[in-house]
């Protein structure tokens, strides 16, 4: 069945990765963006482009904006990509009917968002989550000088939280030592509250994708995370699929459960590198920045979860290419400026993280056989050239 799909924030790369994939597939797909031209917008996948206010910036104006183009474009999918723009839409289910909002429920999504609520949970499954402190104000900061073991991070139980008629957003941070911490904490709005202060696990970062759909597991993948940006973590640019570990898609999958999840998530791991212990960061109930590598190595989330909400049987999606690796280009690009201009210290690497030479030289070797463009396909190029006129114009 063809259909039509409204995607959101085409500023997105998973949002382009969402477009290439339904639009290949012969979906009709709609882009919105909070500026005239987006990342996903420039596909040639895209049937149309529409404008729209930002979710951060007046959530009721944007879900306002996207009601009328489900209505005006007769929309049968309705796929909101950031947190921001599933908290504005969600709520508004009824409002876009007959078109389907393939995700969970508003009560859900909101506490699945709420990490402190989802590492409690953990603990019911057998997963490990760090060790952490839990500040509900500035003020508190002074209880744990005795307990804190640096470093750490310091992260906002939610990522996105409401101020007033707008949303603010906000994204963890490394802390050596009790100044740099008291720095930190003496920076972040008092919207941000409460902040989770974590002891720092050094490992490699792993991601367990899943589709649950009517309580049954749809699509499993995993990847491991190469590069990121910040390099001391942040965004992949460099990621590659790996072997799915059974115990840890178990305990994701019941995780996932105890929240009545419908739809995609990312629930996403550090492994301490001393203990090999796979720690719970958080669970991201959305489409992920690397989504493209999941496509790539035989796992299309995007047409799965539309199959699945328009009553499509579908066998379980479990078997993928492993070793396939995906790189953001001009992200990693960045990864390599940062390293090349910062020191480690100032960049909050951990103790032993390669230095300038090993970073340039890693970065020239993804250059080679195996290693897939994200955004660069010589079959749809006008994403990669929209990316890059805007990366030089940010220089």
């Amino acid at each position: 069945m063809r259909v039509s799909v409204v995607v959101t924030d085409g500023e997105q790369r998973s949002a382009l990765a969402l477009t290439r994939s339904l639009g290949r597939t012969g979906h009709r797909v709609i882009v919105a963006a909070s500026e005239g031209s987006s990342l996903a917008g420039a596909s040639r996948y895209a049937a149309d482009h529409i404008v729209v206010p930002n979710a951060l910036e007046n959530p009721t104006a944007f879900g306002d904006a996207i009601v009328g183009a489900v209505r005006h474009f007769s929309a049968d999918i309705l796929l909101p990509v950031t947190e921001a723009s599933l908290l504005a839409m969600l709520p508004r289910r009824e409002s876009v009917r007959p078109c389907i909002v393939p995700f969970a429920s508003t009560e859900g999504f909101i506490e699945i968002c709420d990490k402190s609520l989802v590492l409690e949970a953990a603990s019911r499954h057998g997963i490990a989550t760090p060790r952490q402190h839990v500040l509900r104000s500035q003020a508190e900061l002074a209880r744990l000088n005795s307990d804190l073991r640096f470093p750490v991070v310091v992260k906002p139980a939610r990522s996105v939280a409401d101020a007033g008629v707008t949303r603010v957003k906000s994204g963890a941070t490394h802390a050596s030592d009790q100044a740099g911490l008291e720095t930190i904490v003496g920076g972040i709005a008092n919207e941000a509250y409460p902040l989770l202060v974590q002891e720092r696990v050094i490992g490699d970062g792993i991601g367990v994708f899943v589709l649950l759909w009517n309580g049954e597991l749809r699509a499993a993948f995993a990847h491991r995370r190469i590069r990121e940006k910040p390099p001391s973590g942040g965004v992949s640019v460099l990621s590659e699929s790996v072997a799915l570990d059974p115990g840890l898609l178990a305990a994701s999958v019941a995780l996932l459960r105890d929240f009545d999840w419908q739809g995609v998530a990312m629930v996403e791991y550090k492994v301490d590198q001393r203990k090999g212990i796979p720690y719970l960061m958080e669970v991201n109930g959305r489409f992920w920045g690397s989504l493209q590598l999941a496509i790539d190595a035989g796992v299309d989330f995007p047409n799965l979860l539309v199959g699945a909400a328009l009553g499509e049987p579908a066998s379980p999606v479990g078997d993928y290419r492993l070793g396939v690796r995906l790189r953001w280009e001009w992200g990693d690009v960045d990864n390599l400026l940062i390293r090349m201009r910062r020191s480690p210290v100032s960049l909050a690497l951990p103790r032993g993280a390669p230095g300038r030479l090993k970073g340039l030289m890693d970065f020239t070797r993804a250059f080679g056989p195996g290693t897939r463009g994200e955004v660069l396909r010589f079959s749809d190029v006008r994403p990669f050239l929209y990316e890059t006129r805007n990366w030089f114009r940010r220089r």
